[in-house]
């Protein structure tokens, strides 16, 4: 066995684990807390978590990974030039959503903030090195390499402040006696920022989508908040009109 299959069938094998672990997690949580009844546990001091629905994206950031994974462990990519720039990031990812998952579990949220970071800078690297949305791909590549990276990145960006903030309040930090509501702001503005330069530097729809996906639902579940509800929706349709822009930029660009 060559390094390129052990590459392939370590990457393959972690995603299935992290999958797994999740799951399992998710319907035995440890303690018999789950991750949505902790986060829950905060809802008054954090108030960048989204209402429960949003985390139903777990569903197609897995379905996209597993299909990833799937893609760059079969024979025929074994030297294909991007599969072999995976490298073994994704294992290092996938490895570290489990330890996140089993540290988040036991409100060790300092110990479960390296383990994001740990999923968060190996994404953010694939994401250069890959030139996602920058060069032209085949569509399979398209749908089976970028897209599941971007979704996943963008959502991990998010999931990063919320475990930042889950970890302060826990500590009872008193965010040098600036309001919760105005921090949360400035986290989603910061957001968005990077999300416009996703769209703008990179075409990258997707990375947007996730984003929106995330903001709408932060208002939904903050309503009675209504400048956060009110800044998350008009940020959410702020990033929708950079995107179709984006998208009729492309079209006039290959209009004949």
């Amino acid at each position: 066995m060559n390094k390129d299959t052990i590459r392939q069938w370590t990457n393959l094998i972690s995603l299935i684990a992290a999958f797994v672990v999740n799951t399992i997690t998710n319907i035995k949580p440890i303690d018999g807390i789950s991750i949505k009844q902790i986060a829950d546990s905060y809802d008054e001091n954090v108030l960048v978590i989204p209402a429960n629905y949003a985390f139903a994206i777990w569903g197609l950031i897995y379905l996209g990974l597993l299909g990833l994974g799937i893609y760059q462990a079969l024979p025929a990519n074994k030297n294909e030039p991007r599969c072999r720039q995976l490298g073994y990031l994704l294992t290092i990812s996938s490895l570290a959503q489990i330890a996140w998952v089993i540290l988040f579990q036991y409100r060790l949220f300092f110990l479960s903030l390296i383990a994001m970071f740990s999923i968060l800078i190996p994404l953010i690297i694939l994401y250069i090195r890959l030139d996602i949305y920058l060069k032209p791909i085949s569509r399979v590549q398209k749908w089976l390499i970028n897209f599941p990276i971007s979704i996943y990145l963008a959502w991990i960006s998010v999931a990063t402040i919320l475990n930042v903030a889950i970890a302060l309040a826990s500590i009872q930090w008193n965010a040098w006696n600036i309001s919760i509501t105005t921090w949360t702001i400035l986290m989603l503005i910061v957001t968005t920022v990077i999300g416009i330069l996703a769209i703008t530097k990179r075409r990258d729809i997707a990375f947007a989508g996730v984003l929106v996906w995330a903001f709408v639902a932060i208002a939904f579940r903050h309503l009675d908040v209504l400048v956060l509800a009110g800044t998350a929706v008009g940020l959410a349709l702020l990033l929708v009109i950079f995107a179709f822009k984006q998208k009729s930029r492309i079209k006039n660009h290959f209009a004949v």
